[in-house]
């Protein structure tokens, strides 16, 4: 079986995401395509492609027993897994749209995307989750099929008219079923996927690709980056984010390599030991993550080890600037490097399994900081950028043309310029059709000819693209997520309680909020509490950052999971205009508010112990 790379020209007769699954099995019909962990027997289980055609097929003819017409909208909302590829494919195959969603999401927003999306069927993984969406308030009259993961057992009772059916029963539908029309077979034109993304107004609005976007993006990322038959990938990152589910699932299949579903993020460092991948697909949170751990460690144990660490750190910077013809490698690092290498790089990059060759970081910005510690330790990590809207990849570097500082250059095929107020614009055939119903929002975001606006701040040097801010006030986590703090902050000021708030996040894993208190609410809440009011220290107690946080969740409920603050830090003395935190329209100054509690700031995230 070859472990040639793919070739776009290998794709040449590939329009569709149909044609791509079809033409990976008929190519390596015997090579591992996806592993997932089996939790009753405790064992790892794998298939090959031929199998998962097979699968594929199988689903295919059930979504035919429904019932179902080309177009509609398929809900998916189950762990990443075998089943959210077989749907998926098995939709794609027969010009449905897949809707994905975040698996961890809250009702609310769920039954808000099935209702905007008219979802005729949705696979879900439990029957309390379909009864916790079905239950929301949302009616939901055009979708007629649920299917649960679970076993169910009897009737599921919940006020919407959608049959409900075990997943193992649904299949067998489709086994033998008699007088089944088929249905047109997608054009690179069908949509391939409506995905929702944040807005400005707090509702998510789906951002609507079709096949030849998804298509196209995948045969220019093949020309930046070798994946071949050999590769193992360990997906984590939900399928429900652009990022992933073009870079870590459709990708795989174009080059033929496996994908192992990891058992949960809690798991994760056990499954990159265990699975060991040779290619990461990763939001920065996760390499933040282990290079906290390491300068945690460092920090306690201090003396020699401490040291060989910068010294690792500063050597292996110098050999990465020669590897990119920056510099050159002096005799003295050629004879300590490998001696730096087996007592600190090996060890430290054995968290990632050992046997890593490159790791993509994409979804949000990575710090100058960790890129430097990774690259210094010998790690190929290659940075990118991109946008649900684009399919999503833009521009990417490379392991020989690698400048952490920037995103890389654009992908072959994709137009960048800058407009006006350094807007970067993006045009090709990776960009979307528009947003789903939502005609007065394409037009503020796409031109007539077809030029995207991103929103962000960027100027471009010698070919090569570099981020500089954002013209919206959008937060963006760690973990890639982009969430509008204005609709989250009047939302949280609906609670007389919060004079004043403001949302927090930027590249950190979940959001916060600082908050102005109304004293004489303020004194009421916290007697209702059990607390006194006017005690020293009384708004920084532990029972009063819970008794808000409590009230914050309970107004924001109607948002996506991820825009839930997990944090809240109150405070006594307003922001005004004379201290400059304010505008004269009464408008917060983000930037002039950040510095002003940096230190509270860095206390609300700060690791603890």
């Amino acid at each position: 079986m070859s472990s040639r790379p793919v070739t776009v020209s290998d794709l040449g007769r590939v329009h569709t995401l149909a044609d791509l699954l079809a033409w990976r099995a008929a190519a390596t019909p015997e090579r591992e395509a996806y592993r997932q962990h089996d939790a009753g027997t405790g064992r790892w289980v794998s298939w090959n492609w031929g199998d998962t055609l097979r699968q594929v097929t199988r689903w295919r003819a059930a979504l035919l027993a429904t019932g179902v017409t080309a177009g509609e909208r398929v809900g998916i909302l189950v762990p990443n897994g075998l089943d959210h590829v077989c749907m998926d494919l098995a939709a794609l195959s027969l010009g449905l749209v897949p809707v994905p969603m975040h698996a961890v999401d809250n009702p609310q927003s769920v039954a808000y995307i099935l209702s905007d999306s008219d979802a005729a069927v949705l696979l879900v993984d439990s029957v309390a989750r379909w009864q916790s969406i079905a239950g929301a308030g949302q009616p939901l009259p055009g979708l007629r099929q649920v299917i649960v993961q679970e076993a169910v057992s009897g009737p599921v009772e919940a006020p919407q008219p959608a049959r409900v059916a075990q997943r193992d029963a649904w299949l067998d539908l489709g086994v033998g079923a008699a007088g089944v029309v088929d249905l047109p077979a997608p054009t690179a034109d069908t949509l391939a996927a409506i995905v929702y993304t944040s807005g400005t107004t707090g509702k998510p609005k789906g951002v609507m690709l079709t096949h030849g976007n998804v298509v196209a993006n995948i045969k220019a990322v093949l020309q930046r980056f070798v994946v071949t038959p050999d590769d193992v990938l360990l997906s984590f990152l939900p399928l429900s984010h652009t990022f992933e589910r073009t870079v870590g699932y459709y990708l795989p299949i174009a080059a033929g390599a496996c994908v192992v579903y990891a058992r949960s993020v809690a798991l994760l460092q056990e499954d990159l030991v265990q699975v060991r991948p040779t290619v990461l697909v990763s939001v920065p949170r996760i390499y933040e993550r282990v290079h906290a751990k390491v300068m945690e460690a460092i920090h306690q144990q201090g003396g020699v080890k401490r040291r060989l660490l910068e010294m690792a750190e500063v050597v292996g910077w110098r050999r990465f600037l020669a590897s990119q013809g920056r510099s050159e490698v002096t005799l003295t690092d050629r004879l300590i490097w490998p001696a730096l290498h087996a007592l600190v790089a090996q060890k430290v990059l054995g968290a990632f399994g050992g046997r890593l060759r490159m790791a993509i970081a994409g979804g949000a910005p990575l710090s100058d900081a960790v890129a430097r510690f990774y690259l210094g330790l010998g790690l190929t990590l290659l940075q990118g950028y991109g946008m649900t809207e684009t399919s999503p990849v833009v521009s990417c570097n490379t392991p020989d043309d690698n400048d952490p500082a920037s995103v890389g250059r654009p992908l072959p095929g994709v137009q960048v310029r800058i407009g006006e107020n350094n807007e970067l614009l993006v045009a090709g055939p990776t960009v979307m059709q528009g947003y789903w119903k939502r005609p007065e929002d394409t037009q503020r975001v796409l031109e007539p000819d077809g030029w995207l606006h991103t929103g962000d701040q960027a100027r471009l040097t010698e070919g090569r693209l570099y981020i500089v801010g954002r013209i919206k006030d959008i937060i963006v986590t760690s973990t890639g997520e982009k969430i509008a703090p204005s609709d989250l902050e009047l939302a949280i000021q609906a609670d007389p309680l919060f004079a004043q708030v403001l949302v927090i996040g930027e590249q950190r894993p979940f959001l916060s909020v600082l908050a102005v208190v109304n004293p004489s609410v303020w004194a009421s809440a916290a007697r209702a509490a059990g607390l006194d009011p006017d005690a020293p220290g009384a708004l920084d107690s532990g029972e009063a950052r819970q008794m808000a946080l409590q009230r914050i969740v309970r107004l924001v409920s109607a948002f996506p999971s991820y825009a839930v603050p997990k944090q809240v830090r109150l405070l006594a003395d307003p922001w005004t205009i004379d201290a400059g935190l304010m505008t004269p329209t009464l408008k917060l100054k983000r930037p002039a508010l950040m510095h002003h509690h940096a230190d509270l700031v860095d206390a609300v995230y700060a690791p603890r112990r």
